[in-house]
This record gives C-alpha cells, sequence and structure tokens, in this order.
C-alpha cells in the first residue's frame, strides 16, 4: 500500500512541475514579461532554464528515475521561484499581496515534499 501511495505522490508532484514547465515554453512570451517585471536576472536565460528544470526534473520524478538530484533540483527552483515571483513582502497595500502570500507558503509546502522525496532511492 505504502509503495503504491508513494508511486502517486510521486507522480503528482513531477507533473506539477512538468506542465508548468511545458507551458513557460509555449507561453514564452507572457511568461517572460513577468519575469522583467518581477526583475530576476537574466529574463531570457532564467525563464529558459527554470522551464527546462522544471521539464527535465519533473518528468524524472514521475518516472522514478535520479529522484536525489531531480528534488533537489526542483528544491532550488522553487526556492528562486519564491524568492523572485512570489515576493509578497515587497507587495505592501498591493491587493494581489495575499495571494502571492498563499503561493510562498504553497511552495514552502511543496518544497517539504521535495526534501522528503530527495530521502528516497
Amino acid at each position: 500500500m505504502y509503495k503504491n501511495l508513494f508511486t502517486l505522490g510521486r507522480v503528482l508532484i513531477g507533473i506539477y512541475f512538468l506542465l508548468p514547465g511545458i507551458a513557460k515554453v509555449f507561453l514564452f512570451s507572457a511568461n517572460l514579461e513577468l519575469v522583467i517585471a518581477k526583475e530576476v536576472p537574466f529574463p531570457v536565460f532564467s525563464l529558459s532554464l527554470i522551464a527546462i528544470a522544471q521539464i527535465f526534473l519533473g518528468s524524472f520524478i514521475i518516472f522514478g528515475k535520479y529522484l536525489r538530484i531531480s528534488s533537489i533540483g526542483l528544491a532550488i527552483t522553487t526556492l528562486l521561484i519564491n524568492f523572485y515571483i512570489h515576493d509578497f513582502w515587497n507587495l505592501s497595500g498591493d491587493p494581489n499581496q495575499a495571494h502571492e502570500t498563499q503561493n510562498f507558503v504553497k511552495n514552502l509546502g511543496i518544497l517539504a515534499g521535495l526534501l522528503i522525496l530527495s530521502k528516497e532511492e
């Protein structure tokens, strides 16, 4: 039973990264505007790297390959996204502050799952 639950959780967290990675490729211009607005360094390179990481590392997690390195790579990706994109501390008085705070905290839960997953193999 545990193995089935572990596999389901692994697939779900992999999909959580795979689909947004694919979306970043197909909606690159719109995502690039956001990355530029958030003042992410080297925006084209950074967005490309994040999309590639999400696609490949998410796929590795789905198929149960390279779990430790994939989980750690996506944990770092999640931290960077939290710091640059979900920067609620810079939105004082902005109606989006609560939404960005919620996304930031949600990503901490995902980060926790990735750190737990990194112990498997």
